[in-house]
């Protein structure tokens, strides 16, 4: 599909356009989102912590092609690669990354093509589908074992592409850039008009996987500039370039800036490292290693609520809130789960499935003996 051949809906109001309303039509965006996503309480999961008020808001359901934490990202990533007139989008992730995963499938529905720079993380059969799915998205595979080859291998497809004529729009791992953080600050604001209408009590905590980091960054900026005292517990799940604390809060106040040079009845604000807190302890061996803890969390979810999670990002983060409800001082807090996983099958909107050995030849060592249990 071509650029010219995608038809891109009109994108839908956004909660901080309604707060901050000259902001409308002032941000590079595309549709890729089905806004709000719902809130709910987590009954037998409450339950089964010894009556904890444990609450999910369901960004599994945040698009119609791809959900998760993703496309509130990519609306603002795609459009304004689009708005540059660029051809190609880069980016980057581990093999199984659902970042490429999301950019591949979304970028394909506006006719971009998807280059796709990846480093090896566990293999589980999660990260074998993925990697066929990229293919069955059309997007341009790259492997690189460790950070720095990835970058090796960036420049040199950027250079390649530079050739043809145009460099490619790189979008950095995990969607992490203040365009992309926007899709959290907007994200708060969504949330906090689901308080005020009575859906949900304000959570004291909302627990969110610590990956890149962009969707922390935007939560906590949201939560600041919308008036909410919610406070972000971000479980850290990768030690591939961990951001801190003071990293995360300088791309937050940077997301504040960029909408306050567009819009001035945005009121001047910075994030400090104080407006969130890093809960370290549940990453495990490694990024996409599968923890005991994560394994006991994700299948608990699924039996109390019936909702599926992976065990690289969201069980993760589930186990961390668990393990907080669990403890006396949280008896009477509203703990928050934000699920950052997708529940929607991409499959309708991508090509045929490949075999694997129809990928380029350095990623069939992936689909060679067990993987690991996830």
């Amino acid at each position: 599909m071509s650029i010219a051949d995608a038809v891109v809906p009109p994108p839908s109001p956004l909660a901080m356009e309604r707060r901050f309303p000259s902001l409308t039509g002032k941000l590079a965006r595309v549709s890729l989102t089905v806004l709000p996503t719902p809130v709910e309480r987590m009954d037998r999961l409450s339950a089964s912590v010894g009556d904890a008020d444990l609450w999910i808001k369901r960004d599994d359901r945040s698009g119609t092609m791809y959900g998760g934490n993703k496309p509130r990202k990519l609306e603002f990533s795609l459009g304004d690669a689009l708005a540059q007139g660029k051809r190609a989008v880069m980016t980057f992730g581990g093999i199984g990354t659902n970042h490429g995963l999301a950019t591949a499938v979304c970028a394909r529905s506006l006719g971009l093509r998807c280059i796709l720079v990846l480093l090896r993380q566990p293999v589980t059969e999660h990260v074998r589908r993925s990697l066929l799915l990229y293919g069955a998205a059309g997007a341009e595979l790259h492997y690189a074992p460790t950070v720095g080859p990835v970058a090796v291998r960036a420049a040199a497809v950027c250079l390649r592409e530079l050739l043809r004529g145009q460099l490619p729009y790189v979008i950095p791992a995990g969607g992490t850039s203040v365009r992309g953080t926007l899709g959290y600050v907007n994200a708060a604001f969504e949330l906090q008009e689901q308080v005020a209408a009575g859906a949900l009590p304000e959570p004291d905590w909302i627990f969110v996987p610590l990956g890149s980091g962009g969707t922390v960054a935007g939560l906590a900026a949201g939560l600041k500039l919308a008036g909410l005292r919610s406070r972000v517990a971000a479980v850290l799940v990768t030690d591939i370039l961990p951001p801190t604390a003071e990293r995360l809060a300088r791309l937050g106040t940077n997301a504040l800036e960029f909408l306050r040079s567009r819009a001035p009845e945005v009121p001047a604000m910075s994030v400090t490292a104080d407006d969130l807190t890093i809960v370290r302890g549940y990453l495990g061996d490694c990024y996409g290693a599968p923890t005991e803890a994560a394994r006991h969390a994700r299948d608990l979810m699924e039996d109390c609520e019936g909702i599926r999670l992976e065990t690289t990002y969201t069980a993760k983060c589930l186990a961390a809130l668990l393990d907080a409800a669990r403890q006396p001082d949280r008896r009477r807090s509203h703990l928050m789960f934000w699920n950052t996983y997708s529940s929607v099958d991409p499959t309708p909107h991508l090509g045929r499935m490949p075999a694997y050995r129809e990928l380029p030849r350095v990623f069939h060592q992936f689909f060679l003996g067990a993987p690991v249990p996830a």
